[in-house]
């Protein structure tokens, strides 16, 4: 190679773009390896434990009266898929849960992110508020479950204020950290260029709030579908709730295991649409080389 090749800029582009091809290439390559072993751990802890509590069971170590088993919780499913449940179909009852988690979910997270960056905005409304906000939030929630029995009776109506009241306060929170942890910066900048209020909020708050309140997300729809499913258990016609407190009444242990089973299934999915939303909502952020390199 002569010294003029060397020294070309097309060709010290070439070289470099061709190391970051490659550098990209070894980093994608760790990451299926990575994600094929995370993969294939994970089902080897569940054979390992699904195993172990199916043949203490039958090895009478564990009481399958009081502790179940996998294979009669999976009978149990079968029954409930095929026969149906003492309330209804299964499907019936999973769609009558998944509704009243998804409302309260979605009210109550609205709900707190609108007010997590007024007051995030206003600190006059903040300091007003702070104390009001700090004396519900000690409230127990469940013990507003028979509250809310009591006021709007066995229907849907109940169980969504509880799982709206379970989300509002997660959701709020993180929201309102995230508006008061917004670059000072950023926001001056925007100011000196003659940015309104409303595109600061727009266009630099909510920005730098969105990881705050995504993360919030995900864990507050865990708290929505415990509020659905303990107001169903305090008091309802239909929903997966009820179907733990009927086999709790008739000490089926399999049952209410089956119940869980349901109620994870359905977590793990909607969690999994969640990651697609943030995934698709903070496409501006870097990924973390961790994740790339394993």
């Amino acid at each position: 190679m002569s010294t003029n090749e060397i020294l070309s800029p097309s060709g010290t582009s070439a070289a470099s773009a061709a190391g970051i091809a490659k550098t990209e290439a070894v980093f994608k390559a760790k990451a299926r390896r990575r994600y094929a072993t995370v993969i294939f751990v994970r089902l080897a802890i569940l054979v390992v434990f699904l195993g172990g509590w199916e043949w203490g069971t039958r090895a009478n170590v564990i009481d399958p009266f009081f502790f179940a088993s996998p294979s009669g919780i999976a009978d149990q499913i079968w029954v409930w898929i095929t026969e149906g449940t003492s309330q209804g179909p299964l499907s019936e009852q999973i769609i009558v849960t998944l509704e009243e988690t998804l409302l309260g979910f979605l009210i109550g997270a609205i709900g707190g992110i609108i007010c997590g960056i007024i007051l995030g905005r206003n600190k006059f409304l903040a300091d007003v508020f702070s104390i009001y906000i700090k004396i519900a939030n000690s409230v127990p929630r469940v013990v507003l479950g028979s509250i809310f029995i009591i006021a709007l009776g066995l229907g849907m109506a109940s169980k969504v204020a509880l799982a709206v009241v379970m989300v509002f306060f997660v959701v709020f929170t993180n929201a309102f950290q995230g508006v008061r942890e917004a670059d000072r910066a950023l926001i001056a900048n925007a100011q000196i260029l003659g940015a309104s209020p409303t595109q600061i909020t727009r266009t630099v708050i909510l920005p730098s709030a969105m990881s705050w309140i995504l993360a919030s997300l995900h864990v507050s729809f865990g708290f929505a579908l415990v509020g659905a499913v303990v107001g169903e258990f305090l008091g309802a016609k239909k929903g997966v709730g009820l179907m733990i407190s009927t086999a709790q009444g008739a000490f089926n242990a399999n049952g209410v295991f089956a119940a869980m089973v349901i109620l994870a299934v359905l977590a793990l999915v909607v969690e999994y649409a969640i990651t697609l939303v943030e995934n698709h909502l903070v496409k501006w952020r870097p990924q973390a080389l961790s994740d790339q390199a394993g």
